[in-house]
């Protein structure tokens, strides 16, 4: 019970209690939101860039996080880079440039290193294909995954809720195929589709993963360097995450940049090493 006769505390801002809670120091704004760092990938993708760029653009636009898109021009032929130069007045486009083509690994390996340079302990890095295959709508999901514990999220074409939409016959059954065998040799709890190139990863990850490998971190020159990314981050003890992919292959434009036959090989001699090798 309040003693009745007991006065009550001054309010006069000269008082000694007031001034213990009310002072001039400046507010410091410490916490800010985790930046998105996008890695594409992009070799003659004139057809397919403007459109993906438009969309990455809405996405964060809808969803209000800070992001810069870090794009890799594998030694294009046609108007890739230029189209990310003209692109980049309107969005923070950060353009990385080849002279000449060395391929998909590579290319992802310098996109990662410009993403993990660029960013900070809490960034997230996601790379996707250039060719507008990939949702960016499905990013604000990947990115929550990613601060709720995992450190890798992969949109999955096997998780409920995917749907894959003209996509040709061979690369449908290769990727059946490669997870029928990863899961066989490597299960990874979390994981069910290994060779997805679109994925959120937490910066500090990736950035312990390329001090621990160096350049070999992205060791495969073709598109089995998705699984051996995945398979390196796997040894670290990395958690992974799914969400479920809306794969819209009839959204591309151009022709397919795989040869099937030869990602298969390079994939079974990849996990060969891995078996052996243990790296």
């Amino acid at each position: 019970m309040i003693d009745p006769t007991l006065e009550p505390e001054s309010t006069d801002p000269s008082s000694s209690s007031t001034t213990a809670t009310t002072t001039n120091a400046p507010i410091t704004n410490r916490f800010r939101p985790a930046k998105v760092i996008m890695a594409l990938p992009a070799y003659n993708e004139e057809q397919s860039l403007p459109e993906l760029l438009e969309r990455i653009g809405e996405a964060f636009a809808d969803s209000g996080l800070p992001y810069e898109v870090v794009i890799v021009d594998d030694g294009s032929k046609d108007d890739t880079a230029k189209i990310a130069s003209q692109m980049s007045f309107q969005m923070p486009i950060h353009l990385v440039r080849h002279e000449v083509n060395q391929g998909l690994g590579v290319t992802i390996r310098d996109g990662l290193k410009e993403a993990v340079d660029r960013a900070g302990e809490r960034d997230i890095i996601i790379t996707m294909d250039a060719d507008n295959t990939h949702p960016p709508g499905l990013i604000n999901r990947m990115v929550q995954s990613v601060h709720e514990g995992c450190d890798c999220v992969i949109a999955s074409r096997f998780q409920n809720g995917s749907r894959v939409v003209g996509v040709p016959i061979e690369r449908h059954f290769l990727s059946i195929g490669a997870r029928v065998l990863f899961t066989c040799l490597f299960p990874t709890r979390g994981v069910r589709d290994y060779t997805s190139g679109y994925r959120a990863y937490r910066a500090s990850a990736l950035r312990d993963a390329f001090d621990k490998y160096g350049d070999a971190f992205v060791g495969e020159a073709g598109f089995s360097c998705m699984a051996d990314i995945l398979l390196k981050l796997r040894k670290q003890g990395c958690v992974f995450g799914e969400a479920p992919l809306r794969l819209r292959y009839d959204q591309k434009g151009g022709d397919s940049k795989m040869q099937v036959f030869k990602t298969i090989w390079l994939t079974l001699k990849m996990l060969g090493r891995h078996r052996v090798q243990g790296v």
